[in-house]
């Protein structure tokens, strides 16, 4: 088994590379921007794995990265059995002094190279004549691709995230329909917050969010994503408290949100 993870330097790509490695013993291609990080994590999974690896250094915010990337792996005869579309950007800022280079990088990563990486492995995934019996997987192929609980919030300051993560949101359940008659399993993640430093909380309010499962450890939401993509589930939100909430935040009271904007501008980046 062969797998394609994007965003593989560092972060929760870096934990998709390696849970793929360690637990379903699947060779490796790695994409990032980092070079350096790159052939670094490589060699790492490598060593402590036994497993094939290779290092792309690629700039998905290109418009044609995607037919790139494609084409790469087609010249040196590479066959994609899983494709992790994980990498992204966040920032979080009016969208009035956002510059117009970083709103383009965002819809292109998250939108447009997206698209065309979905649209490009899972057409060569459903034209493949017989399942892959090496890997024991039951179906021609596997697409992740990764959106976020903000799918469903009219939030001031990530406009432009929420907005892109909506689009992947259902942009995958869709294709779930239309490639699962042709063999090919397209799952899209959409976790709430991932217990990181990103938000500045401290160590006992992130212990507390995750007992609470509002907050999921990268780890766990890896382990739990890649079992969910190979049993072809459609989407899934990690967390019950996060589940229940999903309905209602596209009905979130405008009050509540004018009190939000006042305490998060601490985060902007």
């Amino acid at each position: 088994m062969l797998s394609l993870v994007t965003g593989a330097s560092s972060g929760i790509g870096l934990q998709y590379a390696t849970a793929l490695a360690r637990d379903y013993h699947s060779d490796l291609l790695l994409v990032s921007n980092q070079q350096e990080e790159l052939d670094r994590v490589a060699a790492e999974l490598a060593a402590t794995y036994g497993v094939q690896t290779t290092a792309h250094f690629a700039d998905l915010s290109l418009n044609d990265a995607a037919e790139q990337l494609f084409a790469w792996t087609k010249e040196n005869n590479f066959t994609v059995d899983v494709l992790i579309n994980n990498a992204g950007v966040f920032f979080f800022n009016p969208y009035i002094e956002t510059s117009m280079k970083r709103i383009e990088l965002m819809l292109q990563l998250h939108v447009i190279t997206v698209a065309k990486l979905t649209r490009l492995f899972a057409e060569d995934m459903a034209k493949r004549s017989e399942v892959n019996l090496d890997s024991g997987l039951p179906m021609k192929g596997y697409i992740l691709n990764m959106s976020s609980m903000s799918a469903w919030m009219a939030m001031p300051g990530i406009q432009t995230y929420n907005a892109s993560k909506a689009f992947i949101y259902n942009f995958s359940k869709s294709l779930w329909y239309e490639f699962k008659p042709l063999g090919v399993g397209i799952t899209v993640m959409a976790p709430g917050a991932v217990d990181t430093a990103l938000f500045g909380l401290s160590p006992k309010l992130r212990k507390l969010a995750v007992n609470l499962t509002v907050s999921i450890p990268p780890e766990k939401l890896v382990k739990r994503a890649l079992k969910k993509l190979f049993k072809n589930k459609k989407a899934d939100t990690p967390g019950f408290l996060n589940w229940l909430a999903t309905p209602l935040l596209k009905h979130t009271p405008d009050w509540l949100l004018f009190l939000a904007m006042k305490y998060v501008g601490k985060y902007q980046k």
